[in-house]
């Protein structure tokens, strides 16, 4: 009985040398922050310009911890959120500010601006500490902020592209290979409206030179991938939960043995949180019902070389962001309505868990029950295009997996940054 009334007075003692207080129970410290974002933030900037807190590696040890997210804008830029939970003597407390970056502006732009909404949001918390008394707050009057031009002045009246093109060659002396690609993106994003418009395009030739063991003439091996697709989606929105729209999708493509395929079906969606929470957490419910139509490079195994299907599909999605980590999971039905027999599952999940102190674990899966492939050929496929994945093979499922574990341990602090040797080529250190 003492000597086990004697361990648990150790485990107390060894628990209070190693728990976290809160600034306010030590007057002679700074608050300490844990940074985490799930977006574009230059860490290092953000500490360098942030001397009056410290910056620590592990949520347990944090007075605030600051959680920011991102949201992309209609014209291209990225929304901020940047929730600062209280912990310890903060405990119960929360506030919530953000941050737009807009198109056009550089990134030294951004992270001084995100900085500045960091500290703004740091300042009450400190104010409650003794090292408040030295914090001073002024009006930078040398800061210029380019006003944008209002929706009326707006020469492109919301709409934003993106174009993008690459290419590329590499061979050696029995193979070569050679492909190009591009996209091109259009939307328009308002409160009420949502309209956009993409397509892409992909292309690969491969020679291969095999020789003959037994003398004769090299075989010369000439194989062919290509890939395109383009779509379009106009959404409405009606308040806060509902949306609807219709969206259509055109594709070819070498590997699923479509020379062509059409879809189109108007959706309707509903969220069980409002929209503007989105960067914290979403649980959508979508519907759509349509027609498809395909056109196929080969006589498929149901003997078609072109149909039309009346299909209808339901997701399920949700989103949660938190300060001990991160879920994702996307639930997808789809079914061809005039054969019940011909459908697929899809489900999609991500979760990343901050255990305990340091530790953390990152999992994620894929899996797909298929019965709706109506585009294998019926001559099936040969060895070599089965081994250079030149074409899709007939399968009931689908999966894949991933677990990861990391653990880190040291000094809780990660307030100085020293790039020597850290960055650039020839790094050495992470």
């Amino acid at each position: 009985m003492e000597l086990t009334r004697s361990l648990a007075i150790l485990a107390a003692l060894a628990l209070a040398a190693t728990a976290p207080r809160a600034a306010a129970q030590e007057p002679d410290r700074n608050v300490r922050v844990f940074f985490d974002c799930n977006a574009f933030c230059d860490g290092n900037y953000i500490r360098l310009e942030t001397p009056w807190v410290d910056f620590v590696r592990d949520r347990t040890d944090a007075d605030v911890h600051l959680l920011i997210t991102s949201l992309r804008t209609g014209a291209g830029g990225e929304r901020y959120t940047l929730s600062f939970v209280g912990q310890g003597a903060f405990a119960g407390r929360s506030d919530t500010l953000s941050y737009v970056h807009t198109i056009g502006e550089t990134d030294d732009v951004r992270r001084r601006g995100l900085t500045r909404t960091i500290q703004l949001g740091l300042g009450p918390y400190v104010a409650e500490t003794p090292a408040g008394v030295r914090i001073r707050m002024e009006l930078d009057e040398r800061t210029e902020r380019a006003a944008g031009p209002s929706a009326g002045e707006d020469a492109w009246n919301s709409w934003v592209f993106d174009l993008n093109a690459h290419g590329g060659l590499e061979g050696e002396e029995r193979q070569s290979e050679f492909e190009w690609g591009g996209s091109v993106d259009a939307r328009r994003i308002t409160s009420r409206w949502k309209v956009g418009a993409s397509a892409d395009a992909f292309f690969n030739e491969s020679e291969f030179t095999i020789e003959d063991d037994s003398g004769g003439a090299p075989q010369e091996i000439t194989t062919i991938r290509e890939s395109y697709s383009g779509g379009a989606v106009v959404v409405r929105s009606h308040g806060p939960h509902w949306g609807s729209g219709f969206q259509v999708s055109v594709g070819a493509s070498t590997f699923s043995n479509t020379e062509l395929s059409i879809r189109a079906a108007p959706a309707i969606e509903f969220s069980f949180f409002p929209y503007d929470e989105f960067t914290r957490r979403q649980l959508i419910l979508q519907y759509s019902a349509g027609v498809s139509a395909f056109r196929y490079r080969e006589e498929t195994i149901f003997g078609k070389v072109a149909e039309t299907r009346p299909t209808h599909a339901l997701v399920l999605g949700y989103d949660l962001t938190e300060p001990w980590g991160q879920v994702e999971v996307t639930l997808e039905t789809s079914r061809y309505m005039d054969n019940s027999a011909q459908w697929r599952f899809s489900s999609d999940g991500e979760l990343e868990v901050r255990i305990t102190r340091g530790l953390s674990i990152d999992i994620g899966a894929r899996a797909s029950l298929i019965r709706d492939q109506l585009a294998i050929p019926k001559r099936g496929a040969t060895p070599e295009e089965i081994l250079l994945e030149l074409r899709e093979l007939q399968s009931d499922y689908r999966y894949d997996a991933r677990v990861g574990l990391s653990y880190t341990f040291g000094s809780i602090f990660s307030s100085v940054v020293n790039p020597r040797f850290g960055t650039g080529p020839g790094q050495v250190l992470p």
